[in-house]
């Protein structure tokens, strides 16, 4: 990546400390008077709407938003966008009956895994919890590389000094106050960025010269909003699944839905959140379509940043650090919290070791924090790992839940289910450069196969896997 040192390494460093040290105070210090297992786990089970719906906000967008929606936009046309902000949103919609069902079954539930471990077994349980422990962890080093490049790009500081603040402030107060300080944090970062992205909007309408509406994109890039250009569907359709399967298996989620008052404030903070969430994406990815029909040859990973500071302006590159910081630890702090506490209430079913398993969890969280770091600071694309990630999550989403409302799925049926959409779903994976994938391009030719399928691999891929494991739900 580019890098166009608007701010100099000293100020952004300092931003960049002054910012995660803050919030590093103020969850510690909030968190002092909220001590137990129950706050560190659910804060106690009584969050109320405003809080819950912020902090539901404000884990589900992290600094993915700066760069994903846009991107996907300048080859998935619209039709990316509306997956991308459907995508993103609807896991809590859905969440609004699963999450309600879950908890008047399970009342005293603290993750997802231990109410899978009680349904089936141990077998499915482990599956699971590697699953969303393995994606969570790809997560969080995305979110670590992505805001280290984007200040890298304004300033050029060093990547690595960028994820190490980032990382040690965040486990500084995550790992001391649990849910509870990782809450009251997503508060404050919730009007922070909320603020922060009203301004880049505003620009955009201010500045955009009559460029920013449907006109100009249908005038210079019509193929992007047109119904004949099959990206639009296929893309749409490929984020849409992916990105809504794995955050169901979000442990961040569970927490926050464990961690309501009451039905009525899961419900309403839910449904705030779906709304909240939807236009927030949809205009970080209109606004990759703008970039795209101005510049063809965009960077698609710059598209937001190409037409924000294209005039190199001092305050909106501040604007951005303080936004892209801000959405980094809203995420990272969710994801610390919901890995430890799968390793707090799941981890003595993998092993009979007599151990605290509180502390267990706090130094398996600074080792996986330690590779986060490592990544990171090599600023390696992790896009492709994230995918895969993506796709174990597809490959179990319909059969785990359904299966909370169809009692006669076993165990043994679920499991193989899984299994085999998996298995499917990576023969049809496509290659680092997309170009094939194991059945499709190495058993079978690619010339041998009709273009369409050799051109939606990742969309094909993401089907299989999703849908095709209903085909075993009812095999003796």
């Amino acid at each position: 990546m580019e890098v166009i040192n608007i701010i100099s390494q000293p100020a952004a460093i300092s931003l960049t400390l002054i910012i995660s040290i803050l919030f590093a105070i103020i969850g510690i210090v909030y968190s002092k008077k909220y001590r137990g297992i129950n706050n560190y786990l659910v804060a106690n089970r009584n969050i109320g709407i405003f809080s819950l719906t912020s902090s539901f906000v404000a884990s589900a967008l992290g600094t993915w938003i700066l760069f994903g929606p846009a991107s996907a936009a300048t080859w998935g046309g619209i039709g990316a966008v509306i997956g991308y902000s459907l995508g993103t949103a609807f896991p809590l919609f859905i969440l609004i009956y699963i999450g309600k069902k879950i908890r008047n079954s399970h009342s005293k539930g603290r993750t997802l895994i231990e109410v899978i471990r009680r349904r089936f077994g141990l077998n499915l349980f482990k599956l699971i919890l590697f699953l969303s422990i393995f994606y969570m962890t790809i997560f969080l080093i995305a979110e670590v590389t992505a805001v280290s490049m984007l200040i890298n790009y304004i300033s050029g500081t060093d990547l690595w000094i960028t994820s190490l603040i980032i990382i040690i402030c965040s486990l500084t107060y995550t790992l001391y106050g649990g849910l509870r300080a990782s809450i009251f944090t997503d508060n404050i970062q919730f009007i922070v960025f909320g603020i922060l992205l009203l301004i880049c909007f505003n620009f955009f309408l201010t500045s955009a010269n009559n460029e920013f509406n449907f006109g100009y994109i249908k005038l210079k890039k019509p193929e992007l909003l047109s119904l004949n250009y099959l990206p639009n569907f296929t893309a749409g359709l490929t984020f849409f699944i992916a990105v809504a399967a794995t955050n169901l298996f979000h442990q961040g989620n569970w927490q926050r839905i464990y961690a309501a008052k009451d039905n009525r404030v899961l419900k309403y903070s839910l449904i705030s959140s779906f709304v909240i969430i939807i236009p927030i994406v949809f205009l970080m990815g209109f606004i990759g379509l703008v970039a795209v029909s101005k510049n063809s040859n965009v960077v698609s990973d710059l598209a937001f940043f190409s037409l924000l500071l294209n005039e190199n302006t001092l305050m909106m590159s501040f604007i951005i650090l303080l936004l892209a910081i801000s959405l980094t630890i809203s995420s990272i702090d969710t994801l610390i919290n919901a890995i430890s506490s799968l390793i707090i209430v799941d981890g003595n079913k993998i092993t009979n070791i007599k151990v605290d398993y509180l502390n267990l969890s706090k130094k398996i969280i600074i080792v996986i924090s330690i590779v986060s770091f490592f990544v990171a600071s090599k600023g390696l694309s992790i896009l492709y790992l994230f995918l895969l990630a993506d796709l174990f999550c597809c490959a179990a989403v319909l059969t785990i839940f359904y299966s909370f409302y169809d009692k006669s799925i076993k165990e043994k049926n679920a499991y193989i289910s899984i299994i085999i959409g998996l298995l499917v779903g990576l023969i049809l994976f496509p290659s680092p450069d997309f170009s094939k994938s194991i059945l499709i391009g190495i058993l079978i030719p690619t010339h041998y196969v009709p273009s369409f399928m050799s051109n939606s691999l990742l969309f094909m891929s993401f089907l299989a896997a999703t849908f095709f494991p209903i085909l075993t739900w009812k095999i003796k």
